[in-house]
């Protein structure tokens, strides 16, 4: 039986790894700056935080899976036969 091969993507990876570190500098600075900048603008500055979060889509590790699948985007693809599945390059 032949092996087949699956393209399978999760929704982390961006289109490219330029545009996902974009989303990382803007994601992680509104977290760093919804935090920092408490004591001069007051709580308000809170409202930076779900900006941070939407950009990371979710969270910080989130982001960080999506920039390996970004990276290995199109150099690495999955084959699965009937017993096993294995990583080979594209």
């Amino acid at each position: 039986m032949p092996l087949l091969t699956t393209d399978t993507t999760s929704g982390f990876a961006s289109a490219s790894v330029p545009r996902h570190l974009a989303r990382g500098a803007v994601g992680f600075g509104s977290l760093i700056a919804a935090f920092a900048l408490i004591p001069a603008f007051g709580p308000v500055t809170l409202l930076l935080a779900p900006v941070g979060v939407i950009a990371l889509r979710g969270c910080p590790m989130c982001w960080a899976i999506g920039l390996a699948e970004t990276v290995s985007r199109g150099r690495l693809r999955r084959e699965c036969g009937p017993d096993r599945c294995e990583l080979k390059r594209a």
